[in-house]
């Protein structure tokens, strides 16, 4: 379980990295396709930190339900 975590923080720490190298790309560039260009990465990168961030919510609650289940399993034996 470890491992998942780690890979969850992992992820998110390199889409942080991703969001600055493309903010850095989009401010030191004057070619305004381009601009618009890095705009739509960022969006895209920014979401997959939120998709991760919202996996990370499921897997909880699914742990959550699956310990529930266990006890009113053991609640009718």
């Amino acid at each position: 379980m470890d491992k998942s975590k780690s890979h969850g923080a992992e992820l998110k720490k390199e889409l942080d990295v991703i969001i600055s190298r493309i903010d850095a790309l989009e401010a030191s560039t004057t070619d305004r396709e381009k601009k618009s260009l890095m705009g739509v990465l960022k969006v895209l990168a920014e979401n997959q930190k939120h998709f991760a961030d919202e996996f990370e919510h499921l897997k909880k609650a699914l742990d959550l339900l699956t310990v529930q289940i266990f006890k009113m399993d053991q609640a009718q034996k």
